[in-house]
């Protein structure tokens, strides 16, 4: 069976093929084409501003003067990553501790502290219940409520930072609440139950005695942050005794461990035989997951608990802001806190609320030169994106305000080099083996961690909204 062509699609089959088309020719041309690209690489503006220090034994201790403020009334904390820890010598800012020197038992009470977390409008304690528990105030802001003469509810004040409540526990053990006491903010606070207190009390004849009778102490000489003091004469005529000192340290220096990211990048050999031209696969493969890792090394030396900076900020260096966005007043605030602020880093998004809140009071920040790009700034200090802080639900996010370096005594990043199989800085790759369906796997890893020399040299201006 023959099939005749109509003469009119015989013309339009010519017509057709007047010239080599596009799609046959492409089999025989060598397509211009970029290297492979990847929408997740951001500025990473934290790992190009930071110091690094080299770490040569995998741990750097942090050694400090021994800092604590034994009776100005208020309760001092330390901080490791998220954990909180009351100084044991700080309990002696309760009454009924007040006086007391057993090293020992003073350890144990601070032991027995349980951190607990509330958020804005939790109750911590109501009114009538029993008063069974002391609460220390390592961070927030809660409202002290009662009732008035005609049943009204009425302020009894504010509670923050280094105040607590329960302290005549030991000397009530049927005490009940006569106030409530509400979460404004996010609190973290340290709970002591009189269970745990009577059981320490009951192997220690001195607390028991202590207990019965207590006595107020006088305050270790310190300066006016809280250091112990070093004694110096000044100002003598003749031959005066000098006064002796010696410069105390913290007994339990932090040391901070590097930590690590790490991936396996999988390539079959047969992709890495055969397509290896223009670009070299291994390598193209490569440098992607180097990029993927460093992402991930700035998001934990950010975010991690143990070592980022948001969980790393002392409890005195942590501020709310005055109306909710991030006003230059707030800004204005998080600078005072510490001498030669280097850089801010920010979400995007809260640098634009700032931007926003900026222009609507007819201020407009100057951009500055750093490392070659012009970035926004406030006061003269760089105001630098970074996604990885993160944004809450409701719209929250946080500044982080730091100075930097060893010799300013600032925050410093951590890492090794030198390593085997060394790729970059404290990154390696080592091949691992191929497998039996002809897969090479290579190990990569990066080795990184951050550290905060005095407390003074991190910031965080906390809960910014950034929807307004």
């Amino acid at each position: 069976m023959t099939t005749s062509v109509e003469p009119e699609n015989t013309e339009q089959a010519a017509q057709a093929q007047l010239s080599l088309g596009t799609g046959a020719a492409r089999q025989l041309a060598t397509t211009t084409k970029s290297v492979p690209q990847m929408q997740g690489i951001s500025s990473r503006w934290l790992l190009r501003v930071l110091p690094w220090v080299q770490v040569s034994a995998g741990t750097y201790r942090v050694n400090r003067r021994l800092t604590y403020t034994v009776g100005d009334g208020r309760v001092e904390f330390i901080s490791t990553g998220a954990d909180i820890r009351v100084i044991p010598p700080e309990l002696g800012e309760l009454p009924v501790l007040r006086g007391f020197e057993d090293a020992d038992v003073l350890e144990a009470l601070a032991d027995a502290f349980v951190q607990r977390e509330y958020a804005a409008g939790d109750a911590l304690v109501e009114a009538g219940q029993p008063a069974d528990q002391i609460f220390l105030i390592a961070h927030g802001k809660l409202a002290k409520t009662g009732t008035g003469k005609y049943g009204d509810e009425i302020a009894l004040g504010t509670l923050a930072d280094g105040d607590y409540f329960g302290e005549k526990l030991p000397l009530e053990p049927d005490g009940t609440w006569a106030f409530t006491v509400r979460a404004v903010t996010r609190c973290a606070v340290l709970t002591l139950t009189r269970q745990a207190f009577e059981a320490i009390a009951d192997r220690s004849d001195a607390l028991r005695a202590h207990v019965a009778g207590f006595a107020s102490r006088p305050a270790p000489p310190a300066n006016k942050r809280g250091e112990a003091d070093i004694a110096v004469t000044s100002g003598h005529i003749g031959e005066p005794a000098i006064t002796g000192t010696f410069v105390d340290y913290e007994l339990k220096p932090r040391e901070y461990e590097l930590s690590v990211a790490q991936t396996v990048l999988r390539v079959h050999t047969r992709v890495a035989d055969l397509y290896n031209e223009p670009m070299n696969q291994l390598e193209q493969q490569l440098r992607l997951t180097v990029e993927a890792l460093r992402e991930r090394q700035e998001h934990e030396m950010i975010n991690n608990r143990e070592f980022g900076l948001l969980h790393n900020a002392d409890l005195g260096q942590r501020i709310h802001t005055r109306s909710g966005p991030p006003t230059p007043d707030d800004l204005d605030e998080l600078l005072s806190r510490r001498r030669k602020t280097q850089v801010f880093l920010a979400h995007p998004r809260t640098i634009a609320a700032f931007g926003r809140e900026c222009t609507s009071r007819g201020l407009y920040p100057k951009n500055i030169d750093l490392l070659g790009t012009s970035v926004r700034s406030w006061r003269g200090v760089p105001l630098l994106p970074c996604n990885k802080i993160p944004v809450s639900d409701t719209g929250t996010s946080s500044i982080i305000a730091m100075r930097m370096g060893e010799d300013n005594q600032g925050v410093i990043g951590l890492h090794q080099t030198g390593i085997p199989d060394e790729f970059q800085p404290s990154l390696n790759v080592r091949f691992m083996g191929i497998n039996e369906q002809a897969v090479s796997s290579y190990l990569v890893s990066a080795y990184f961690s951050a550290a905060v020399l005095v407390p003074d040299a991190l910031g965080v201006l906390e809960d910014v909204e950034i929807g307004r």
